[in-house]
């Protein structure tokens, strides 16, 4: 058992620090282990703490708890505090924490709970959510199957090319590192949302025959990474198809590790796994990594085990669909700055899902295709957002994301893309009131997310 070492509110006192613990066991299958810190000589007694190990489907996980949550926060005391100490604190959310065998979910909150009149208990619950009926459970963008039947989108990575924590926040002397960076270099990337790898996307395509098939959008600087955190933990044992944006950095400098995904050979006869790029792409890639390009061994040339591809060169048009592993998608192309042209892509017969990754402007078709008033309302529209404030030549910002997002009229959207400004939890406090507003459910997306999608 781990306990995350923390600390009560101090409004006043100097009483000693003293703990209970207490053991819950709940009807659908797990348990949580309950410490409660506390002072005995102060008018509030901070119960600061619960942090559960659960046991489901065969796993023993240990679940991700913050120091303070935002709704104790609101606490005179325990926001100056926070602020003090520089401590973590997060919404009243959902977390997921998938086994191998099903889901179970855990939501936590705050109580403050009045002993006397002069007295106060304020204390975080935690509760196990068992899976529903059909096997699936709520979380905050959707549902996950617990037998990981059905079609899902897999987000690899939901940060910028520099990626979160930023190294220059973190490494310059002059100025103290932002939130954001400092809480990524003490909470497990696998249990914090402000942990981003450069964007990416796995499709997890259940077949009509009920074979899946793993099609995987971008592959740049972080996705060995990406592979030994998400593949694993989502239980994905290869990837049958790719589909390149663009060719910049952080969409490609993983090209090399696709032989991780790929069934080894010594001679590298295996089965190329198709990749699909646009014709500008295609020749710069060809420049960047001759190796992976060339179909035959030159004269004298070594066999080394490199990453087996088919190269396959797709329209930038959006009236020139292709087929990656039974899937079908339309190229959505867009500015990404007013000197490139990088591809989104749409695709799902039954939900219409559009992503979008690098883009400062929709040229007029393209915005037509992925409208509600043009080629009909989507389903999901998962797009870019940068900076929070002001704007980028080369990318959305914030606020033009929230205009595209009205603008285009989705069901629901999914933002990805972000840099170190972005603090996950309270920037979707915001946007859960933007929502509300607007009509259109907005959230960040974030690292390891799943979402059941029936395409």
């Amino acid at each position: 058992m781990y306990w995350e070492d923390c600390l009560p509110i101090q409004p006043g006192g100097d009483g000693d620090l003293n703990f209970t613990e207490a053991q819950h066991t709940f009807p659908g299958g797990g348990t949580i282990h309950r410490r409660t810190y506390h002072r005995d000589d102060i008018n509030y007694r901070a119960i600061v703490h619960y942090y559960g190990v659960q046991e489901h489907g065969g796993d023993t996980m240990i679940p991700f708890s913050g120091v303070f949550e935002r709704s104790l926060a609101d606490m005179l005391e325990a926001a100056k505090y926070c602020e003090e100490n520089k401590l973590q604190s997060r919404p009243d959310e959902p977390s997921l924490f998938p086994t191998s065998n099903a889901c179970v979910c855990l939501y936590s909150s705050w109580l403050e709970i009045p002993s006397s009149p002069e007295y106060s208990t304020i204390s975080r619950r935690q509760i196990l959510i068992s899976p529903m009926m059909d096997g699936s459970i709520p979380t905050e963008n959707g549902t996950v199957s617990s037998d990981r039947d059905g079609s899902a989108l897999i987000f690899l990575g939901t940060g910028c090319s520099s990626a979160v924590p930023n190294a220059m926040c973190l490494i310059q002397q002059s100025d103290t590192p932002c939130y954001v960076c400092s809480q990524s270099l003490s909470i497990p990337p696998e249990q914090n949302p402000n942990y981003r790898g450069n964007t990416s996307l796995l499709i997890d395509y259940c077949q009509i025959d009920g074979k899946h098939k793993y099609i995987q959008i971008d592959v740049g600087k972080t996705f060995r990474e990406q592979v030994l955190r998400w593949f694993t933990l989502h239980k994905i044992p290869q990837v049958d198809s790719i589909i390149l944006t663009h060719e910049h950095a952080d969409a490609v400098l993983g090209l090399d590790d696709i032989r991780s995904v790929q069934p080894f050979s010594p001679t590298n006869d295996i089965d190329p796994t198709p990749i699909f790029v646009s014709q500008y792409a295609m020749d710069s890639l060809a420049v960047k990594f001759p190796y992976l390009v060339q179909k035959k061994l030159k004269e004298g040339q070594e066999v080394r085990r490199v990453a087996q591809l088919d190269w396959r060169v797709i329209e930038e048009d959006c009236e020139k669909p292709f087929v990656a592993s039974g899937l079908s998608f339309t190229p959505l192309p867009v500015m990404h700055g007013e000197d490139y042209v990088c591809l989104g892509f749409l695709f799902g017969e039954k939900s219409r899902v559009a992503y979008i990754s690098d883009v400062s402007r929709f040229p007029p078709n393209t915005e037509y295709v992925i409208s509600k008033s043009g080629g009909g309302q989507l389903d999901l529209l998962i797009l870019d957002t940068l900076y929070k404030t002001g704007s980028h030549n080369t990318h959305l910002c914030f606020p033009q994301t929230l205009d595209t997002i009205k603008r285009l009229s989705p069901k629901r959207a999914l933002l990805i893309g972000m840099t170190h400004e972005f603090d996950h939890h309270k920037d979707n406090e915001f946007l859960e009131e933007w929502s509300i507003r607007e009509g259109i459910p907005v959230k960040l997306a974030h690292d390891g997310l799943r979402v059941s999608i029936d395409l």
